[in-house]
């Protein structure tokens, strides 16, 4: 199996819909992440083997960064095409992804993500997918 390794993300065009969120990559290709995200209160825990993405975008929704976490499938040089970073843990490892936005493995089958919504300023939203669907949500302060 190849070695994958971090990759840092650029900042990319984010559209927010009424019927999902529209990521445009640098290559110019779109992605769509269908449905309105779900509300979660500033920590969320996977299912284990999902895939996931982790797009923080400003205030606006208009622009954002996005990581895959632990996708051991794409190419470097296909997410440093479009933009996309990644971040690559083991179990029990955690980083802080962007300013206020931590992620980590702590069974390593699990993703949890973790927001201080004041230090991330802006949107925190978390796609999880498997072969079977896909799960949109956005971390939310509901204190």
């Amino acid at each position: 199996m190849t070695i994958r390794t971090d990759v840092a993300p650029s900042t990319l065009p984010v559209e927010l819909l009424s019927e999902g969120v529209q990521v445009e990559y640098l290559d110019g290709r779109t992605t769509f992440y269908r449905g309105v995200p779900e509300k979660a209160d500033e920590t969320l825990t996977t299912g284990p083997g999902k895939a996931v993405h982790v797009l923080v975008t400003d205030p606006d929704g208009t622009e954002g960064v996005m990581m895959y976490v632990n996708d051991r499938k794409t190419h470097e040089d296909i997410l440093e095409s479009t933009g996309v970073g990644r971040v690559i843990l083991d179990e029990g490892e955690t980083e802080e992804i962007f300013p206020g936005v931590t992620v980590g493995t702590p069974d390593g089958m699990r993703c949890r993500v973790q927001a201080d919504l004041e230090v991330a300023r802006g949107r925190v939203f978390v796609f999880v997918e498997d072969d079977w669907g896909e799960e949109s949500y956005e971390l939310v302060d509901e204190s």
